[in-house]
């Protein structure tokens, strides 16, 4: 399968879109290989079926053109010059559709866009979520004040259109600043969240809440990671860099005891209720930084049999990894987006008592270069 995107020099998204998709998942067991093969044995990467529109978060951003026309679409590789994007190959196709229906609300609702260098206008971005499972839509719409001009009748209008969507929430971001979100928000229709399954449980999802952007994937990935945690029944297991509670809460009916730890209150927020609604009584969220949590639980003699890790592109800290052996789990889930700073983290980890049984790649964002990797490591 060879596709073209007339914008994908511009955008740069879409690494690998001239490659056959069988060779872009060879080309990323190469590349795990090379990083993660000193440590331990790399399986062979698990691909998508249908590797197209997998993006179930969508994220536009809007500027005018010269004669005054309006543009949606994704800042260009380096910058915050927006490309403009009707469909992208990547992303949820319903997600597409509903930016440029508000994309074309904007001018009889005399909406302006939000211009950078001046900091004037209203509407800064616009974020879809779409819950792969349920059909469930949410829209957040960004705007510089909380006003937003006849916002009754343009929701109205925007439902009309797609009925489909089942909640729509304002966010306010007054700030100059390259962050998409701000904090405060309004509901203008619906609960102001959307609710998801994924490996039989129901997770709610709030605009702010990390989620994967893959579900298919996820759930093969997550499926992996609790397999190879070994789990028995009676496991005391931390969920470290948790979120909104998705690997703990999968983990929880095979363990005897799960402990969630986010930074993000409005995850923890959403975690708390993800138990509530699951009927999960043997996990309980900590508002915390994991590292220093563990350190805490290490101090005052309690233990762990398993720790899930899940951290950010950026990897873990020297804090978390000493936290990690401080703590002493027997065994370590390691999953990462970033197969560098896994390879790094690897090193330290396996300097300190541990050592990485096997790495399974999972092609998460097919026709990008990245690849999610799925690490166990035992004391």
């Amino acid at each position: 399968m060879k596709l073209k995107c007339p914008v994908q020099k511009r955008c740069g998204g879409c690494r690998f879109l001239y490659l056959p998709y069988e060779e872009q998942l060879a080309l990323k067991q190469r590349q795990v290989e090379k990083l993660l093969k000193p440590y331990c044995r790399v399986h062979k990467i698990t691909g998508m079926e249908d590797p197209l529109h997998y993006r179930n978060k969508v994220h536009a951003a809007f500027a005018h053109r010269r004669d005054g026309s309006v543009v949606s679409g994704i800042y260009e590789e380096g910058t915050h010059r927006v490309v403009p994007v009707d469909e992208c190959l990547l992303e949820n196709q319903k997600a597409d559709e509903i930016i440029r229906t508000i994309r074309g609300l904007l001018k009889s609702f005399k909406i302006r866009i939000y211009d950078e260098d001046s900091g004037y206008g209203l509407l800064r971005h616009v974020l879809i979520r779409t819950a792969h499972q349920t059909g469930q839509v949410m829209v957040v719409l960004v705007l510089r004040s909380p006003i937003l001009p006849s916002k009754n009748n343009f929701v109205k209008a925007l439902r009309a259109a797609h009925p489909e969507i089942t909640t729509i929430v304002l966010n306010v971001n007054d700030r100059r600043t390259s962050m998409i979100l701000g904090e405060k928000e309004t509901v203008l229709y619906g609960k102001g969240y959307i609710e998801d399954v994924l490996c039989g449980r129901r997770f709610r999802i709030s605009a702010r809440s990390f989620y994967q952007v893959n579900s298919v994937q996820t759930e093969a990935l997550y499926a992996k990671a609790i397999e190879l945690a070994g789990l028995s029944g009676r496991e005391r297991i931390i969920d470290a860099y948790c979120g909104i509670g998705t690997i703990g809460l999968i983990a929880a009916e095979k363990a005897g005891e799960v402990i969630g730890v986010e930074l993000n209150h409005d995850a923890v927020q959403d975690a708390i209720r993800n138990a509530k609604a699951n009927d999960v009584k043997n996990i309980h969220f900590y508002e915390n930084d994991a590292g220093r949590f563990m350190v805490g639980m290490a101090e005052q003699g309690e233990h762990a049999d398993v720790v899930f890790m899940d951290p950010p592109r950026a990897g873990s800290d020297e804090a978390f990894l000493s936290s990690v052996v401080r703590l002493a789990p027997r065994r370590v889930v390691y999953i990462s987006c970033n197969p560098e700073t896994q390879a790094r983290d690897l090193a330290c980890l396996t300097k300190h008592g541990y050592r990485a049984q096997g790495a399974w790649p999972y092609d998460m964002f097919p026709f990008t270069d990245h690849c999610e990797t799925c690490v166990l490591l035992s004391r």
